[in-house]
């Protein structure tokens, strides 16, 4: 794998660490509400924090992923690829569903990263 794709593939994973920390640790701070476009009083309900604490441990998980495939893996490009394609399909999803500038916010850097794996 080049060098390009292990930097933007590891800068997915900070996103996603990034989005962890928002949904997991500051999941009522102004930071999440502009980042998620939610008020103050929304993400301090105790329904919304347990489901964004949840969906941030996946979000932290999906960072794993990325940093095993690229230092640890005998197969980074195959895991690093599948879990790209992942998340754009995702984004897709949340851009369709919810606002659509999620493909570029939360896929857009994958979607670098993935094309990068096939030069």
């Amino acid at each position: 794998m080049s060098l390009l794709s292990m930097i933007l593939s590891t800068l997915v994973a900070l996103e996603f660490f990034y989005i962890m920390y928002l949904e997991s640790i500051a999941t009522t701070s102004e930071a999440t509400g502009r980042v998620f476009n939610m008020a103050q009083e929304e993400l301090k309900r105790e329904s919304v924090t347990a489901l964004f604490k949840n969906q941030g441990i996946y979000n932290g998980l999906i960072g794993i992923g990325l940093l095993y495939a690229n230092f640890f893996s005998s197969a980074s490009m195959e895991i690093n690829r599948l879990i790209l394609i992942y998340i754009i399909l995702v984004a897709l999803y949340g851009s369709f569903t919810s606002n659509k500038k999620i493909i570029l916010t939360q896929g857009g850097l994958a979607i670098l990263a993935l094309i990068s794996t096939f030069f």
